[in-house]
């Protein structure tokens, strides 16, 4: 067999142009998945044994040559050849090679459009869990960081504007209950990976008695797929994993965005680490946020993957189509990126030290405490809607004086209601003010510990899982 043939090239009398074969190869892309591939050709052999196809003689064969070239491509000895077109027929060519037409059997039965799937849904499986790793990192890393500044007090923003004063500790809760979201969407993502396609064939299943409960069983996955022409079509699964992958990365940008505004020395609300800032070339005074601009220059190439699948779908005769041979780049860059992601972001909030006086100057600004005094009038019986225009008041005489709630008289504030009284200087404290907040889900430090208590229950089931 000459080196450069195609196994599917009997069919044709001239063999492909040399511009075709480097417009047609996904070697390039699909190498990566040797290791499935050379799993996937185990089991499919041990099930041709099991009906009768190959002999027990024969299954040892191919067994040990699939060894012996998964070793060779692990040293360095078996290079992929873009002629061959891509990692299945590499792989098999080389069993041809080295074991003669007994190698030629191994494909019985199969297509490499369920072939394909196979060694993709395999090799997303191993990635899937090694997220789930990655997430359980930062998921810990966020719930530590609860704790420690569950007392730090900080201005929460609306419009970007000061609204009211809250604990950093519920600021990190926040993020740890959006990530756990994104997470449950992962979790979602691996039961539609988890489906074996082995047996789908071309598109029509097979008129040999294969046995996919058999295949399913050797190779892990916990159920088999249920129609051979939506099996060779269906790319759901990576629409699944798209999707919470960028949900993920949306929520990373987020989170980067407040930490570069919170270290600029505007704000100085915190300190980064230095081991994942970089200085500048010319500058020496700088030190720059690049860590978290990069996790928010990554997330538009996540959502694009997204975007990019979702498009090569879009009205595809139903079938395989050679368009779906473009559906791995975006995956796979996606899969490295949020990786890395994952990784760093733990790291850095971990490193992250608050400058609290800094932080308790900003917690001056901004009328924070104006709700609390608007509450306070409806519990001495006047009408939200009126308390709401009676401390608009109190806040532009304030901008006007300079002053703030806890400079002015009872005076001032008889001026704008009667129904103020003495105590209402007991409300002009922060930390009251913060844990005053006690609903359900509120800021106040009994919620913020009552979430950390959960949240640690569900990290544990997870290792669990």
């Amino acid at each position: 067999m000459k080196e450069d043939k195609a196994l599917w090239s009997g069919r044709f009398k001239n063999a492909p142009e040399e511009l075709m074969k480097k417009f047609g190869e996904s070697i390039s892309v699909d190498w990566i998945f040797y290791k499935e591939d050379i799993e996937g050709n185990k089991a499919h052999g041990k099930m041709l044994n099991k009906i009768g196809i190959l002999s027990d003689e024969e299954l040892v064969s191919i067994i040990k040559a699939l060894e012996e070239i998964q070793g060779e491509i692990e040293t360095g000895e078996f290079l992929p050849k873009e002629s061959l077109e891509d990692v299945h027929m590499n792989i098999e060519h080389r069993l041809i090679e080295k074991i003669g037409d007994l190698g030629a059997k191994i494909h019985t039965g199969r297509s490499r459009n369920d072939q394909v799937l196979t060694d993709y849904r395999l090799y997303l499986k191993k990635e899937v869990k090694e997220l789930k790793m990655l997430w359980a990192a930062l998921m810990e890393t966020l719930l530590k960081r609860g704790v420690k500044d569950v007392d730090v007090i900080i201005p929460g923003f609306t419009h970007l504007m000061h609204a009211q004063p809250i604990s950093l500790g519920h600021y990190w809760m926040a993020y740890f209950w959006k990530f756990q979201r994104d997470h449950q969407r992962l979790k979602n993502a691996y039961m539609s990976i988890d489906a074996n396609p082995l047996g789908a064939g071309a598109l029509a299943g097979s008129t040999l008695p294969l046995d996919r409960q058999y295949t399913m069983e050797l190779l892990g996955f916990g159920k088999n797929t249920e129609n051979s022409l939506d099996t060779v079509s269906d790319r759901d699964f990576l629409l699944d994993l798209q999707y919470a992958l960028s949900t993920f990365m949306i929520h990373s940008s987020g989170l980067a965005e407040d930490l570069i505004l919170w270290n600029t020395q505007e704000f100085n609300y915190i300190n980064l680490p230095d081991g994942f800032c970089t200085g500048s070339s010319m500058m020496p005074n700088k030190k720059n946020p690049d860590a978290l601009e990069l996790t928010r220059g990554k997330t538009s190439g996540v959502v694009t993957g997204l975007f990019n699948l979702m498009m090569n779908l879009k009205g595809l005769p139903l079938g395989y189509n050679r368009d779906l041979q473009e559906d791995k780049k975006p995956v796979l860059e996606n899969l490295k990126n949020v990786k890395m992601v994952l990784s760093v972001l733990a790291q850095v909030i971990e490193g992250i030290e608050v400058n609290k006086e800094t932080v308790r100057l900003h917690l001056e600004k901004g009328f924070l405490l104006a709700t609390d005094v608007a509450e306070y009038l409806v519990m001495k019986g006047v009408p939200f809607r009126k308390t709401h225009g009676i401390v608009g008041g109190l806040v532009q005489y304030g901008e006007e004086t300079g002053k703030d709630f806890k400079d002015f008289s009872m005076k001032d504030f008889k001026r704008f209601s009667s129904a103020f009284d003495e105590d209402v200087y007991d409300l002009l404290s922060f930390e009251n003010a913060v844990n005053r907040r006690n609903t359900l889900g509120g800021t106040a430090k009994e919620q913020v510990h009552y979430q950390i208590k959960e949240g640690w229950k569900i990290l544990q089931q997870e290792k669990k899982e």
